[in-house]
């Protein structure tokens, strides 16, 4: 045995891989965002607060299957509102979206809905199927090149916190290092 493996097995997961938590973002606009440049499609489960405590139970089964398991981006939403107005195809209010991000993560469209009571094999198919088609016809990015691209088309994007430090203290951010104000 290697000396990685003795190691490895001092640090054993405890408990069930496919009852781990489901990631998920703060708002579907950040979740939309980076799994456009993660390159990755984003799965949406909307519906009341019930309707997605219930759906978190099957989801986690699916989203950590060994096939699955970090491939996508989940965001959980109870208000429609943060996500109609940016997103093209079926908008049930409540259910499973399967979405692919469009270049800069602005928008996104609905390849495929389902209902939130899909069967974990059903749900793994259809995720799958998503994922394929999605790395069949999308170009990969240049990180640089892209960053570039978005800002020559005006394109951006605003944080909720400012970027950077305060470093002298005086409860404002310092853009410039070393600058005094």
């Amino acid at each position: 045995m290697s000396a990685f493996g003795e190691i490895a097995d001092n640090y054993r997961a405890k408990g069930k891989s496919e009852a781990a938590a489901v990631p998920d973002f703060p708002n579907f606009r950040l979740g939309l965002n980076v799994a456009s440049a993660d390159q990755r499609v984003i799965i949406l489960i909307s519906g009341t607060e019930k309707e997605i405590k219930e759906a978190r139970k099957s989801i986690s089964a699916v989203s950590n299957d060994p096939e699955i398991i970090g491939r996508f981006h989940y965001d959980f939403e109870t208000d429609p509102k943060t996500w109609t107005g940016i997103l093209t195809g079926s908008k049930s209010k409540s259910g499973i979206k399967i979405i692919v991000p469009d270049t800069y993560g602005q928008k996104g469209k609905i390849v495929k809905s389902l209902p939130l009571e899909t069967k974990a094999e059903k749900l793994k198919t259809a995720l799958l199927k998503a994922n394929e088609t999605f790395v069949k016809t999308t170009e990969k990015k240049n990180y640089q090149n892209h960053v570039q691209e978005g800002r020559r088309k005006g394109i951006k994007w605003t944080m909720p916190m400012e970027f950077g430090e305060d470093r002298d203290g005086d409860g404002k951010i310092d853009h410039h290092a070393g600058r005094r104000r």
